[in-house]
């Protein structure tokens, strides 16, 4: 019996060990399946310093975010929406997974705490938040990820989310994240100190930043953002200066963020030993400007009623021929030249009130007393003024209760639709919500026409002269932060 106890033990022992080598097999296996890619760059020049992997794509993880992040900061120099908007938390936006703040569906909260949050907490609640009270939804706001970063040069970047969170196709390179972390840098250097924030305020807490023992460790870092996914492994965009000189360095693929830190450390001396001293500075160029259209969009400014006169002169009327000009001219002789001197101001009457010939190479004193004498029969035209100047001419007088409206129109056509933000009991409180729905969405409303109409149940107030799409973002947009929105059609539907 012991002999036979003995060899269980003795054949359990290789089993157990052979057990464990291929569970470390399969771990090593799945570890170095995960690629690795680096790139240092100064950010004085963009010039590339070192580059491993550079090009290959792979899961950005949390480093999503600062596309996010950029896009809340041109949002918010553009007028789309104020860092004290507050902004209603979807449900969406509160069930995503952590790292999260801790956001409550239906709950309001402040713009610039979501930017807090997402920048320095990695908040994937807030940065959805974030994506939503811009473009309405994670579709619309991925659209307009892609965008920029094609326009930012960044030519092999998918994103599909606002956060990071793995999903099938949602890719980035370090050369890209490198690109949008200088640009993070020099387009809005106002908000670049939130990436060195060690702690900050966000409202429902205090957060404390996910990169502080990097910015702790490291002389002269100042940011950026770090990532983590299983699918990812550890990421860190950071970036660093020592004296006149910037180096940024990103990291893909780390297997913990200790190694991530003294690896990011190692590049960043690497950096700053290759990096010249002294070099003149580029500027990364601003993109272009699209808010959440596909182009700026050019506008017109219409008058709302009809034109009842032209700043155009009127065509002039068929010459008689010159040779009976000139007939005419003879018979008048000096006589209507003397009239003229003597009289101008009943020449000139007679002149207004006689049908009249267009100026010929005669001359004007000749020309005038040919329409006295010859019983001309075309009216002589006004000279054409040298220049004409729309913007100082003096519109008529509006009939009394009327008002010239004047409204932008887009050159797609289509501004039939319109959006409700609520009745109310009165006319005053009405125009009230309309003048502040008007200011704190000025991205959408902009050129929208506010009316009240008075109906049985109070006073609707309403915005008219928008586009199917318009309307449509503007309701989503308000409808994040809480407010009341309806759209209407051309029927009223």
């Amino acid at each position: 019996m012991t002999t036979s106890i003995g060899g269980r033990r003795a054949l359990a022992l290789p089993v157990i060990f052979v057990l464990t080598f291929a569970v470390l097999i399969g771990t090593s296996i799945r570890a170095g399946a995960r690629e690795y890619a680096a790139m240092v760059m100064d950010a004085r020049t963009g010039e590339v310093l070192y580059s491993r992997n550079a090009d290959t794509r792979l899961h950005p993880a949390s480093l999503t975010k600062m596309m996010t992040l950029y896009i809340a900061f041109e949002a918010v120099e553009h007028g789309e929406i104020g860092l004290d908007t507050k902004v209603k938390i979807s449900r969406k936006a509160a069930n995503e997974v952590p790292s999260k703040l801790g956001l409550r569906a239906g709950q309001t909260i402040e713009f610039r705490y979501l930017i807090r949050a997402a920048a320095v907490k990695s908040a994937n609640d807030a940065a959805t938040a974030i994506g939503e009270a811009v473009s309405g939804n994670e579709a619309a706001f991925a659209r307009r990820m892609n965008r920029t970063a094609k326009e930012l040069g960044m030519t092999r970047t998918t994103f599909k989310n606002m956060n990071g969170l793995t999903e099938a196709g949602h890719l980035s390179t370090a050369r890209d994240m490198s690109i949008l972390g200088r640009h993070l840098f020099y387009d809005y250097p106002q908000y670049y100190n939130l990436f060195s924030r060690r702690s900050t305020d966000a409202k429902l807490r205090t957060v404390y930043n996910t990169n502080r023992k990097f910015l702790a460790a490291y002389e002269g870092a100042d940011g950026i953002k770090t990532g983590y996914t299983n699918a990812a492994g550890s990421n860190l965009v950071a970036s660093a200066h020592r004296g006149n000189t910037r180096i940024i360095t990103t990291v893909f693929g780390a297997s913990s963020s200790a190694a991530r830190n003294a690896k990011v450390a190692e590049l960043m001396d690497m950096g700053f030993q290759r990096a010249p001293r002294q070099v003149a500075e580029r500027k990364p160029q601003l993109p272009t400007y699209a808010g959440n259209g596909t182009s700026t969009g050019a506008k017109t400014i219409q008058v709302a009623r009809a034109v009842t006169s032209s700043m155009r002169p009127l065509g002039r009327p068929t010459m008689p021929a010159v040779a009976e000009v000139k007939q005419a001219a003879l018979q008048s002789g000096i006589e209507a030249a003397v009239a003229l001197a003597t009289d101008e101001a009943a020449v000139v009457a007679e002149v207004a009130a006689a049908p009249a010939i267009p100026k010929t190479v005669i001359g004007d004193a000749v020309t005038k007393a040919v329409l006295l004498t010859a019983g001309a029969t075309s009216p002589l035209p006004q000279a054409r003024p040298r220049r004409l100047d729309f913007a100082a001419a003096k519109p008529l007088a509006e009939p009394s209760g009327e008002q010239v409206v004047v409204s932008r129109v887009s050159t797609s056509g289509g501004r039939h639709w319109g959006i409700n933000v609520g009745s109310y009991p009165s006319r005053y409180k009405a125009e009230r919500v309309l003048l502040k729905t008007a200011l704190s969405e000025m991205s959408t409303l902009d050129g929208a026409l506010r009316k009240v109409a008075q109906r049985s149940t109070g006073f609707d107030a309403n915005f008219l002269g928008l586009s199917e799409d318009q309307a449509a973002l503007a309701c989503r947009r308000l409808e994040a932060r809480g407010a009341e929105c309806s759209t209407f059609g051309p029927n009223g539907s």
